[in-house]
């Protein structure tokens, strides 16, 4: 693994380069493969924000709101976007329970395919809640990495996970400045 160097410190005219192991500046390019399956932990609106940036980015990928094993075929890298909203559990005709049941079942079907899982926290604060923090501290921890807007973040709680996991975490400003780091994340 790359390790990217964080600080330089120059004491009595020596230069002392330090490395970090922390997560948020492990190596995070080019670790994911492609076609990726995008779907929903949640279902929420982000899903559809994420797949125009994997578009922008030019990635070779499916979008499926309610993807199930059966769609990991042939997929080398899953991605969930993670944010429950109660609207969208509603129109998809799922409650919570039902919709961590498939997230999980997804994962699972994952893992045993060996295909690596990325998610992404797109909606900042507003996206965040008891019920999405549950589902995100369950799923996150099987992530090879995470990407999240800022202040989806304020109170350090992906920080915390991801450390705990040594996971590495991409902050971005803005939900469109994801793009870069989801590109760079694919080979």
């Amino acid at each position: 693994m790359k390790t990217k160097i964080a600080c330089a410190f120059i004491t009595l005219g020596i230069l002392v380069v330090v490395p970090t192991l922390r997560p948020c500046c492990q190596e995070t390019e080019g670790i994911f493969e492609q076609p990726l399956l995008i779907t929903s932990a949640g279902q929420n609106a982000e899903v559809q924000i994420a797949a125009v940036l994997a578009k922008r980015a030019g990635l070779n990928y499916t979008l499926s709101k309610q993807a199930a094993a059966a769609d990991l075929e042939s997929m080398k890298t899953l991605v969930l976007v993670l944010g429950t909203s109660l609207k969208g559990l509603g129109a998809a005709g799922l409650d919570i329970d039902k919709e961590r049941d498939r997230v999980m079942a997804l994962i699972a079907a994952a893992q045993k395919a060996n295909v690596p899982l990325l998610c992404l926290h797109l909606g900042g604060e507003v996206r965040r809640g008891q019920q999405t923090d549950d589902l995100i501290a369950e799923v996150l921890p099987l992530a090879r990495m995470l990407i999240v807007v800022k202040s989806g973040n304020n109170d350090g709680f992906f920080t915390k996970l991801c450390q705990a996991k040594n996971i590495p975490l991409i902050e971005v400003e803005k939900t469109v400045d994801a793009q870069v780091p989801l590109q760079k994340a694919f080979k």
